[in-house]
């Protein structure tokens, strides 16, 4: 059998990086739970895990649709932020005059809190899904945007010259050197936003929803279930982790050639270490 690759074997050798935040979480789950024990602490005041666990089983039934009419609305809004990101972020690569006049609105609009826009939404579109899909579309539509036309600028220029001397169109140059070398940086805004999604959805149900994790939330505050409110933030978190897994497969699986060459790069680092 032929000895495998040295990036291939280097690769393997790698440390499992889920372990260590594993164990980890365990150990302050642990804590958590004997603190509570030792000290008794009210279940009101602060649940154990335990309890947090048995609250969440007992309330499955109920959680359901609430799960999933935040995915709903997270999913739809994400969609709408990705489009007018990438596109937005396109623009403004092509055009100075569009970048030197949008972009500082767009980092104004930054400035301007979530909260204070989602009543708004609620007032001009009622108490449907369509304000907490524009709440999402606003709190992840920024760092895609901004990692779009980021990316896009930092294409070697000296690519784009050869390819020009060669008789490519703006179009090839585009598709073949830009686009592809944007790709990382793309992604990280991606992952960024779809990790504020359901946060963003939340705070939209917050404001005037009758279905949703934040108004399932709502009525646990106020109804004093300490428990049901942990079993809350578990979901978001859940939720937010799936997507931001399922995003990361996608980039995984898009950008093959740029993981191979950054493990090519580390092998050879390793390996002038070595020989030094």
């Amino acid at each position: 059998m032929s000895e495998p690759s040295p990036p291939l074997r280097a690769h393997r050798r790698q440390p499992n990086w889920l372990l260590p935040p594993t164990l980890l979480i365990l150990a302050l789950l642990a804590l958590w739970q004997a603190a509570v024990e030792v000290f008794q602490v009210q279940a009101w005041l602060l649940p154990s895990p335990l309890a947090i666990v048995r609250a969440g089983w007992a309330a499955h039934s109920l959680v359901g649709a609430h799960v999933w009419q935040t995915a709903q609305e997270t999913l739809l809004g994400f969609a709408a932020a990705l489009a007018v990101g990438l596109a937005l972020g396109i623009l403004l690569d092509r055009s100075p005059k569009v970048r030197a006049a949008l972009y500082p609105l767009l980092v104004f609009s930054q400035t301007v809190p979530i909260v204070a826009i989602a009543p708004l939404l609620v007032i001009w579109f009622g108490y449907g899904i369509l304000p907490k899909v524009i709440v999402v579309a606003l709190v992840c539509f920024f760092p895609i945007v901004v990692n779009t036309a980021d990316g896009l600028r930092a294409t070697d220029p000296e690519q784009i010259a050869l390819l020009r001397t060669m008789g490519a169109s703006q179009r090839d140059t585009f598709l073949k050197v830009q686009l592809p070398g944007a790709m990382p940086m793309i992604f990280s805004g991606i992952k960024v936003g779809i990790t504020y999604s359901v946060v963003g959805a939340i705070l939209g149900e917050w404001v005037g929803a009758s279905r949703g994790i934040g108004v399932f939330m709502l009525r646990a505050t106020n109804s004093f279930r300490t428990d049901w409110v942990f079993v809350s933030i578990a979901l978001t978190a859940a939720l937010s982790l799936l997507l931001f897994g399922v995003v990361a497969l996608v980039e995984r699986l898009t950008l093959r050639w740029h993981y191979a060459a950054a493990r090519q790069e580390r092998w050879e680092e390793i390996s002038t270490r070595r020989e030094s």
